[in-house]
């Protein structure tokens, strides 16, 4: 019998919340599937920063290390800085586990309704660069308080950094049926790192001639998402490119309720990371309305990860019943709680 190490990280907010409803899933369906799951909870958190000073105590990086896979739930508070709490928590691990492929899928679910017309011919992977680039914390701050004050933030692009993410994005758009992999850019306006990026694309993409490939701008591939849909499969972006177009595919896709995240380490050097795409939210939190299906589907992705892909398709499955019998949260235009929404899969799952 298989047996996983999964660290799980609760988080801020709902994250605690959804957390606790995914490893309860999980293990329903580990029962059922034949493999054992051995999960230990890391309260790292925004309490705990308050209270000690930091997010991840001392050789916590290294005990995550020993763990197959990182279950995380949100992290953000409002009485902490933003850039304090994410560069406290999420992006250590990120960058400390080198986990620089950012997997977001996003279609419409059954039973969920797009804000789009046309919103059933979503079937997109957004690819974010998830190492360097917009977000590599290159830069600084000098001349405090006074009127010449400077900051700066230098987005880096290196060539290896880029290769790899893709590369990465061809594999995956070589595995889907439509083989279509759109890159996003805005070198016209940013002419060195971004140039850089479009010409090791098409580089790469000497190697996978049987994958269709098109360059869309930043700017312009937002209207086309909108538009035409299913002119889009698989999208290459950076790190902040990305970041904003995913969101972005969540909220056309139906709500940010349901969008998963997987933050890999191709090579499996070290434990990648699965969260939903939804943020603390303290909005909802406590009332126990979270939607837990994006974090369900994240722990369909993990599965997948892990190797186990029949209880991947089940999980999924299970999902795909729920979401089309109409019992659905508030950001789905229901009435359901987090409570129903778990019991609901988790009766599929042992039926």
């Amino acid at each position: 019998m298989s047996a996983y190490k999964i660290a799980a990280v609760p988080g801020d907010g709902i994250g605690v919340e959804v957390i606790a409803a995914g490893v309860e899933v999980l293990q329903a369906l580990s029962k059922k599937s034949g493999f054992e799951l051995d999960f230990k909870h890391f309260d790292w958190n925004s309490d705990n920063y308050l209270k000690n000073g930091y997010y991840i105590p001392e050789g916590g990086l290294e005990e995550l290390k020993t763990f197959d896979a990182i279950f995380f739930g949100a992290v953000g508070a409002l009485n902490v800085p933003d850039h304090i709490s994410l560069w406290g928590l999420r992006l250590p691990i990120c960058q400390g586990f080198d986990q620089y492929a950012n997997v977001r899928p996003a279609r419409v679910l059954p039973g969920v309704k797009s804000p789009l017309l046309n919103g059933d011919q979503i079937d997109w992977v957004v690819v974010r660069e998830n190492s360097e680039g917009e977000y590599s914390g290159n830069g600084g701050r000098v001349h405090r308080g006074l009127p010449e004050e400077v900051a700066t933030e230098v987005s880096v692009f290196t060539r290896a950094g880029v290769e790899r993410i893709h590369r990465f994005a061809f594999e995956l758009a070589q595995s889907r049926p439509r083989k279509h992999l759109t890159m996003v850019t805005k070198s016209n306006a940013q002419r060195h790192g971004m140039v850089l990026w479009d010409e090791i694309f098409y580089e790469v993409a000497k190697d996978f001639p049987d994958v269709k490939i098109d360059k869309e701008l930043v700017d312009a591939v937002t209207t086309r998402m909108v538009l035409k849909p299913s002119t889009l499969d698989v999208i290459v972006a950076t790190n902040l490119h990305a970041d904003i177009l995913s969101d972005l595919a969540a909220a056309l896709s139906g709500s940010l309720g349901i969008a998963p995240t997987a933050n890999l380490n191709p090579s499996r050097k070290f434990p990648s990371m699965f969260e939903p795409i939804h943020g603390s939210a303290f909005d909802i939190t406590g009332k126990g309305v979270a939607n837990p299906i994006a974090t369900f589907w994240t722990a369909a992705m993990m599965l997948e990860h892990l190797g186990e892909a029949a209880a991947a398709k089940q999980l999924m499955s299970a999902i795909e019943a729920v979401t089309e019998s109409g019992l659905h949260t508030p950001d789905l235009g229901g009435n359901a709680t987090t409570r129903q929404i778990t019991e609901a899969i988790i009766a599929l799952i042992n039926r």
